[in-house]
């Protein structure tokens, strides 16, 4: 349970949102961030967040502010050279369908290019949404193992309803590199049981 999007929230911008303000997060964002991204653990919709976790990884944050309210947060987290996730992808009540989620998506695009990533991947309830901003649906066994760590913690672990999404942002590279597809369930010379999806 990464994202709190739903098909409300990613809806197309219906209020204007030309005040809002996407940027890196900082450390006095702290605050805010527990507030949305506990508020959503609270439903059961994403995972929760400590002060710790969110200090330890405020880099991979993005933060939509408009005024003194956060509107959204998205990270892009990185698990090779290569490919990163996008994570803790929220939009606050107050501002569904403002187009929150697209433009947050957009901040963590640019800086998957800014850093040469091939790919950017997610897990989702809202796979249309990651559709419309140029992501794929895959088997998850194409991703990093260690992406599973999060769902390790998760109560759905072993009945997970996201779907895996991808954007390939290097297609050439990623094709490259990909032309022999992996052995599942191996990586360092370990066999590594992934969850049973149940849909």
């Amino acid at each position: 349970m990464i994202s709190a999007l739903t098909e409300e929230t990613v809806a197309p911008a219906t209020v204007n949102n030309s005040k809002i303000i996407v940027r890196k997060a900082n450390m006095q964002d702290i605050p805010a961030l527990l507030g949305l991204i506990n508020g959503y653990a609270g439903k059961g919709i994403m995972l929760p967040r400590t002060e710790f976790e969110l200090s330890e990884n405020m880099r991979d944050f993005m933060v939509a502010w408009d005024g003194r309210t956060l509107a959204g947060c998205g990270a892009l987290h990185f698990y090779s050279p290569t490919v990163g996730e996008v994570r803790s992808l929220a939009t606050a009540e107050t501002h569904k369908k403002h187009g929150v989620g697209r433009l947050i998506i957009q901040a963590l695009v640019t800086e998957a290019q800014t850093y040469g990533l091939d790919a950017i991947f997610a897990f989702t309830y809202v796979k249309d949404f990651f559709a419309k901003v140029g992501f794929h649906e895959v088997e998850r066994g194409e991703l990093p193992l260690k992406a599973w760590k999060d769902c390790l913690r998760c109560p759905k672990f072993n009945s997970c309803d996201e779907t895996a999404v991808m954007r390939v942002l290097k297609p050439d590279r990623w094709q490259a590199r990909h032309a022999v597809p992996p052995v599942l369930g191996v990586e360092d010379g370990l066999v590594v049981i992934l969850p049973t999806v149940r849909r």
